[in-house]
């Protein structure tokens, strides 16, 4: 009987050892230095809402954002927005993950004339296609619209249901 006992402690011992060999590999230390960029968890547990962001399809992180300063070993002050007046902008190590930078992450906007109530004109410019969905009881048309937004410098194709 402590013959058996003696073998299952080394198996239970070898196991231990094998899926914490796994776990090493995988984690890393991580260390930012000031004005380094960093993404931020959004909500690290499902029901709460941070940033006022929720739902299905919420992202995961948010950002990128600058680092301003390393308040201890494992804690950082971010350059946050200032419409998250409300969030404290210190957080720990484990809520960030390091952007590394790419140009095809750049977007360019257009520029728009907005009016003086900050909303734009679209004007329909052609009609690309029609299709008829067929369902059991009714049909669905939709038409493919090439809009000709006032302002911008090239104009856009969507889907438009009516």
């Amino acid at each position: 009987m402590i013959e058996i006992v003696r073998k299952i402690r080394e198996r239970i011992k070898e196991a231990q050892d094998r899926q914490k060999s796994y776990a090493d590999v995988r984690r890393t230390d991580l260390h930012f230095s000031v004005g380094d960029k960093v993404f931020l968890k959004v909500s690290p547990s499902k029901g709460i809402a941070r940033f006022g962001v929720k739902g299905k399809l919420r992202p995961r992180y948010i950002g990128p954002y600058e680092i301003l300063e390393a308040v201890g070993p494992v804690a950082y002050r971010l350059a946050l927005q200032s419409s998250f007046g409300n969030v404290q902008n210190v957080f720990h190590v484990s809520q960030l993950r390091k952007y590394v930078f790419d140009p095809k992450h750049v977007i360019h906007q257009e520029e728009m004339m907005l009016n003086p109530d900050l909303s734009y004109e679209e004007k329909p410019k052609a009609i690309l296609d029609r299709k008829v969905q067929q369902l059991r009881n009714k049909s669905i048309p939709s038409v493919k619209v090439l809009w000709d937004t006032m302002g911008r410098k090239r104009p856009c194709g969507s889907w438009k249901l009516k």
